[in-house]
């Protein structure tokens, strides 16, 4: 019996340390990556959102939205305080609305990650992301024109916690707190995705979410509701999934779903929603996750 569990421990740990090699430079770099940026960019990435509010750009302001959604490396918590601020100077709800759903599905580190999925994946993620954010943006445009989408009431600005004088000591807080934040779920990512390469089938998991495309990516929309907790510790996930079968569409509409519905972020968008626009959040969110998939499925 001893004989039986020394081995399969080695054959996990030989799982688990292949799965780390591979992938935790891209969580190294992206921790760095993340940081440099809340330490030396953030606030001249929000002072830019600011400013495309003095150029008429109209409805293709939704693009620079996104765009700088996806650049801005904060949480959804931390997000809609600066929203908040945002709406105070006049902001648009619907340039608002692009840059919190491009905001919630990807941020720097995260991007930095999912290059350990390879350049296809990579592409996709930023791609659909960017357009998810665009959608929601000219969805509120358009179907919420002169009406409040909406409710910051009661949000401040947060403290800023990068404040240390010396900057090389603020960068290196600020990465401690990233790898203590992000740490665990991306070794516990690493570990269930040894478990999943030793006890589970190759061939039936390549049935479910590879062979029958339409239902995978139906089932990768859906299972990314409950398993999505940290975007560093999916990755390993995805990885592991992708080698044994799962299609790209599924893969994408996993990263679209899992992020849109953490609970964490559910919990933040809730309260400045409401539950008649968060029930069109959610809708949105699965049928564009689904969309996107067959999409992928069907021309890639």
């Amino acid at each position: 019996m001893l004989d039986l569990l020394q081995r399969e421990f080695i054959y996990l740990w030989y799982y688990f340390s292949i799965q780390f090699n591979q992938i935790a430079k891209y969580w190294a770099f992206g921790i760095f990556l993340g940081s440099v940026i809340s330490v030396f960019g953030k606030d001249k990435i929000h002072r830019l959102f600011v400013s495309i509010q003095n150029k008429r750009l109209g409805v293709f302001g939704v693009v620079p939205a996104g765009l700088l959604g996806i650049a801005s490396p904060l949480c959804m918590y931390g997000t809609i305080p600066i929203a908040a601020s945002f709406s105070e100077k006049g902001m648009r709800d619907d340039w608002l609305a692009a840059f919190m759903m491009s905001s919630i599905l990807l941020n720097p580190q995260l991007l930095i990650y999912s290059a350990a999925l390879g350049r296809t994946a990579f592409i996709i993620r930023f791609v659909s992301c960017l357009i998810c954010g665009i959608l929601a943006g000219l969805c509120v445009r358009f179907f919420f024109l002169n009406k409040n989408f909406f409710n910051f009431s009661g949000f401040a600005e947060p403290a800023n916690r990068d404040t240390d004088p010396n900057m090389l000591i603020r960068l290196l807080k600020n990465i401690w707190r990233n790898v203590k934040a992000t740490g665990g779920y991306f070794l516990i990512g690493i570990a269930l995705s040894a478990l999943f390469q030793r006890y589970v089938s190759p061939d039936a998991f390549a049935s479910l979410f590879g062979s029958q495309r339409g239902f995978g990516v139906l089932m990768s929309a859906t299972i990314g509701v409950p398993l999505y907790v940290c975007g560093g510790g999916t990755i390993p996930l995805l990885l592991e999934w992708l080698r044994h079968g799962m299609s790209m569409g599924a893969a994408a509409a996993f990263m679209i779903t899992g992020p849109a519905t953490k609970i964490t972020n559910l919990g933040a968008v809730k309260i400045v929603l409401g539950s008649r626009q968060f029930g069109i959040y959610l809708l949105f969110t699965i049928l564009f996750a689904i969309t996107t998939g067959l999409i992928i499925d069907f021309h890639l």
